[in-house]
């Protein structure tokens, strides 16, 4: 049987679809079963062979060989068995391949096998759309603004032949995004449900500001430079620790660039969003100073290492800057560095004993955006 028709399609099917012409042929295959089932009375014993580079398909039934035939559907006679091969001679009991023709079958089983296909083919592309977000997960990808829904915000994103929804909540800033923008974002996940694999994409989670300087920064890609820790409160701010792995690599000015180029167009990428670039420390004190930046600190004990909390002491003029605008600057340095920081001013206005309130003690959150613990309010 000659199907050069269908094996085009299928070609055409596979590159538009990027589904494998193998796996469609099994389709139809099972197809094809399920048909004759229905069709010849439960005989879904099929030889099933298909040739693409000849462009052929041969169906076969297989029937035995009886002299008394009481289901034609599975039996046939040694008579009609000449008929069908004259070329070799059947014994009782032998099998026969009867050759078939698929377009023969009852308008129902035809039916049962095109919703056997389409089945396939939606398989097919939920297996080909989750191998491509699973490929691309923890990475940024440039994609194209396909829609956005006026009222709520959301942008469908095209990503290869695949989409996408981006929230507005994790939209950076006040971006307004446009019909057929390119847009960055960063694939955060990848969930498969009832519905199919979807992607769960972003533009404020910390790993998007990771990825971003791992594109614009060479030290860091080759590994020179390293990231060891980003929190972030996308559309405000950002802050960044970096440590070098060679002592002749300056890790800030690296991620910093020529009169700031590098971090400037991370800065432009972000809507403006304010980047902090610290040095890493092994030695906690020193690393929360650092983490504390802009503001400058006089000194940093250490109160529980355990639970990782700590006390910084800042001048009585830095204390608005240590904290930050509504807690902003300590709470991001909480999460950089991972330990509950407890500022107070040098002059010791607060007192040891007193119970004001200080700044929020906020537990270390990752690039999946989730904390380890509980924000203390």
């Amino acid at each position: 049987m000659n199907n050069k028709e269908l094996f085009e399609a299928l070609r055409m099917f596979e590159k538009e679809k990027d589904i494998p012409m193998d796996y469609m042929l099994q389709q139809i295959q099972k197809a094809i079963e399920i048909a004759c089932k229905s069709y010849y009375g439960g005989n879904d014993n099929v030889v099933f062979k298909a040739d693409p580079e000849k462009n052929t398909l041969d169906v076969k039934l297989v029937k035995t060989v009886t002299d008394d035939v009481l289901d034609p559907n599975f039996e046939v006679t040694p008579e009609e068995a000449a008929q069908i091969n004259k070329r070799k001679k059947y014994e009782i009991g032998d099998e026969i391949e009867v050759p078939l023709d698929p377009k023969r079958l009852g308008r129902i089983a035809v039916a049962s096998a095109r919703n056997v296909i389409r089945q396939g083919i939606r398989a097919g592309e939920k297996g080909v759309s989750l191998m491509e977000f699973q490929s691309k997960l923890g990475e940024i990808v440039t994609a194209t603004v396909e829609r956005v829904d006026q009222k709520s915000g959301v942008a469908t994103i095209r990503i290869g032949k695949s989409t996408a929804m981006l929230p507005k909540a994790e939209q950076v800033g006040l971006e307004s995004l446009r019909e057929g923008d390119l847009v960055k974002v960063y694939i955060a996940d990848v969930k498969d449900n009832e519905r199919g694999p979807h992607a769960i994409i972003s533009r404020t989670h910390p790993g998007f500001v990771r990825r971003l300087f791992e594109k614009e920064v060479p030290e860091i890609f080759d590994g020179i430079v390293e990231i060891k820790s980003v929190s972030r409160e996308a559309g405000s701010r950002t802050k960044m620790a970096v440590c070098s792995q060679n002592p002749d690599v300056d890790a800030i000015g690296s991620c910093i660039g020529p009169k700031g180029a590098r971090v400037n167009t991370i800065v432009a990428e972000l809507g403006g969003e304010k980047i902090d670039i610290v040095e890493y420390s092994d030695d906690p004190q020193k690393y929360i100073a650092a983490a504390l930046a802009p503001a400058t600190v006089v000194k940093v004990d250490i109160v529980d290492e355990e639970t990782k909390s700590c006390k910084a002491t800042v001048p009585d003029d830095q204390l608005s800057l240590a904290i930050g605008n509504k807690g902003q600057n300590a709470r991001l340095a909480a999460r950089l560095t991972g330990w509950r920081i407890d500022i107070r001013p040098e002059s010791g206005f607060f007192g040891e004993d007193e119970e004001e309130e200080t700044t929020p003690a906020v537990e270390a959150q990752d690039d999946s955006g989730q904390t380890d613990g509980q924000t203390e309010e």
